[in-house]
């Protein structure tokens, strides 16, 4: 962190500054500590309005910005300005990027090839399935997921990307304080992204998530990002906000289809109607945006019997999750016998049952 860390914390924690405030005082002022010290009437000089100067005079009397980076410091979270070498550089390309990040975890050069993923909170078993299948694939291809740490749809991109072995960076509506992280029942889930990625926000370590701090939210998810996927979204989705964003800057758009029938996904139509690409696989994305997909290398393991050699052939070549009864017909073996089989390649870690006897390839 360099000496103007703190100033840029400072301005952060008074509230009154959003991107565009930040700009005028950084290419005003010789340094940001100068515009901390500077009175009302300098300020206003930068290009801040009178109340803003005012608002900025009267909260900085509460700040001490020496122990406010003490606390920042004590919950392993770090900095970075717009004027750091290792601010994201496909962020800092959007009109209007966060003059700061707080970050808990790394942010890796690699992160750069990076899929927004994101979808409603409230979600249909499809919509679970589809974010597991897709976010897994696309993190098994070396793509980072970003998304929103939020109940449903986000939370299971996340946890796709983990279990895939892959990376994942989670963009918040609060600040990064334990006490504060939203939602509350995800926090163990955030533990875990820190070990694999990294929880990113643009409001300051103790912040509770407020309605209009998830707009901006979405904005950087999608500045992050190559492209944003939307899995699964009612007609007025919050998840629709990251897909408008991502146009406005310039990102590729990608949608699921579902049935006409479900409310949930009325959302992801509509955006495939506008010109949204559609997204049934993980390679539909990838070519998109001209990303060759790395050749998965079979796994090899001694089967104790063909018939459990066949069924994990059978599951690791299915572009989708493989319900037991279609095993069963595949296999042309009784249910006893599958039952077991798939029990037994569970127990060596080769399979996974994602719920509703449907199963995929760890």
């Amino acid at each position: 962190m360099t000496k103007e860390t703190k100033y840029f914390n400072a301005f952060n924690l008074t509230g009154v500054l959003g991107p565009s405030g930040f700009r005028k005082l950084i290419d005003f002022f010789p340094s940001l500590e100068n515009a901390w010290r500077a009175g009302v009437s300098e300020l206003k000089q930068a290009g801040l309005s009178q109340a803003t100067a005012e608002k900025i005079a009267e909260k900085r009397k509460g700040i001490e910005p020496e122990k406010e980076l003490e606390k920042i410091a004590k919950e392993n979270v770090r900095i970075v300005t717009i004027a750091d070498e290792k601010y994201p550089v496909r962020l800092k390309q959007i009109a209007d990027p966060p003059a700061m990040l707080y970050v808990k975890g790394e942010i890796l050069s690699k992160d750069e090839l990076c899929l927004g993923v994101v979808g409603s909170r409230q979600y249909s078993s499809y919509g679970k399935e589809a974010a597991l299948k897709l976010a897994g694939e696309l993190a098994a291809q070396g793509i980072t997921v970003v998304s929103g740490l939020a109940l449903g749809i986000d939370a299971f991109a996340h946890q796709a990307a983990l279990n895939a072995g892959g990376r994942t960076l989670a963009v918040l509506g609060s600040g990064l304080g334990r006490k504060v992280i939203y939602p509350a029942s995800n926090q163990k889930l955030a533990e875990k992204i820190v070990e694999s990625g990294a929880l990113i926000s643009e409001f300051p370590l103790e912040a509770r998530a407020r309605v209009e701090y998830f707009p901006m939210r979405n904005r950087v998810i999608s500045g992050l990002s190559l492209g944003v996927l939307v899995i699964e979204a009612k007609e007025k989705s919050g998840a629709l906000i990251t897909a408008n964003q991502a146009l406005e800057q310039n990102r590729e758009v990608f949608a699921v289809p579902g049935s006409i029938f479900s409310a949930n996904s009325a959302g992801t139509n509509n955006l495939i109607k506008q010109g949204a690409k559609i997204a049934a696989r993980a390679e539909d994305v990838l070519e998109e945006l001209n990303i060759m997909p790395i050749k998965e290398k079979r796994t090899e393991f001694k089967a104790e019997n063909p018939e459990e050699k066949f069924i994990f052939d059978l599951i690791a070549d299915s572009s989708e999750p493989l319900h037991i009864d279609k095993i069963i017909i595949l296999s042309k073996l009784n249910a006893a016998i599958v039952g077991s089989r798939l029990s037994l390649l569970e127990l060596k870690g080769l399979i996974k049952n994602i719920g509703g006897g449907n199963y995929i390839k760890k």
